[in-house]
């Protein structure tokens, strides 16, 4: 049981959270279980491909390579961290989930998706230096200095992550345990507080415009310069292939910071919870899963050492 009446001053406590996630909509858990159980299975097959594809052709140890690996060990992370008790919610009648379990997965979450938050800001400015500074590239990108910003960006996002996460299991509940959600996550926990709730939703919209908006900002400053570089080279093949090694980045950005903006950024009293629960899909299991399409079928290096690998390992039989 996730609830357990006790005998205490302040009348009850509780053992757990009861995740409601889709339960009004019965009908529905089957085929989410079904779909989220392919895309979860698509999100490990590409994301551990481009992991080893960078490991294993050299051609691809560039600073580039390395943050789109440290992107999709971090989706591959994101994603275990929430779908499979997803799944285990939708196929049963079991939809609990232990106190100290809520806590270890909204740490977990929570600083993995700040983590992305960051490294895609990280990685748009790697594209701006790729493309306006190429000649300066390898001098202006040591692997030092990547393998800096990358460590920055995990320490960045797991600190804000405690932060978070301390300040949101200190608010009493008062044995309120059935979350509105299909993970542990802090806008649906905050619907649980029996005080007033003001001051951690004005600590959590700051933190989330340092987290969302400041990588926004240096991505939309980065394209901005690219646009620029690009609308120089007379060569039309040339701004194709600019375009192109941008395009996929583009594409992720607006589909992670999209969702994450909605969910963190508006006010509390226009959240609706159904509609978040949906969009939180696009940003814990859309995003991942599509990351290693757009990368792999829009991109030629990526193209090429899938090849390289695949013929090798014909060759060798």
């Amino acid at each position: 049981m996730c609830y357990q009446r006790m005998e205490q001053k302040n009348g009850s406590s509780f053992t757990g959270f009861v995740l409601l996630a889709f339960s009004d909509r019965p009908q529905l858990e089957l085929v989410l279980f079904v779909v989220l159980l392919i895309f979860y299975i698509f999100t490990l097959l590409g994301n551990t491909t481009i992991i080893a594809l960078s490991h294993l052709d050299p051609h691809l140890h560039t600073p580039m390579y390395f943050f789109l690996s440290n992107l999709s060990f971090l989706d591959l992370c994101y994603t275990t961290s929430i779908i499979p008790q997803l799944l285990v919610n939708l196929s049963g009648a079991d939809k609990c989930v232990s106190f100290g379990g809520c806590v270890v997965q909204l740490y977990i979450s929570l600083g993995l998706g700040c983590t992305e938050c960051v490294l895609l800001g990280v990685m748009a400015f790697d594209r701006y230096v790729a493309v306006c500074r190429p000649l300066h590239y390898t001098v202006i990108m040591p692997p030092r200095l990547c393998a800096l910003m990358a460590s920055a960006s995990w320490f960045i996002g797991f600190a804000n992550s405690l932060l978070q996460t301390v300040l949101i299991f200190l608010l009493p509940l008062c044995g309120r345990n059935k979350l509105d959600h299909f993970f542990c996550e802090i806008p649906a926990l905050l619907k649980l507080a029996c005080v007033d709730t003001t001051m951690n939703e004005s600590e959590l919209f700051f933190a989330s415009v340092i987290i969302l908006l400041i990588p926004v900002a240096l991505i939309i400053l980065s394209y901005g310069g690219i646009v620029r570089a690009i609308s120089r080279i007379k060569s039309a093949a040339g701004q194709r292939k600019a375009f192109g090694t941008c395009g996929s980045h583009l594409t992720v950005v607006t589909l992670f910071y999209g969702t994450a903006i909605y969910a963190y950024l508006q006010p509390s009293n226009n959240y609706s919870q159904d509609q978040g629960k949906f969009i939180a899909l696009f940003y814990t299991i859309v995003t991942p899963m599509i990351n290693p399409l757009i990368y792999t079928l829009r991109n030629k290096d990526v193209k090429g050492a899938m090849r390289k690998v695949l013929w090798k390992d014909y060759d060798s039989r």
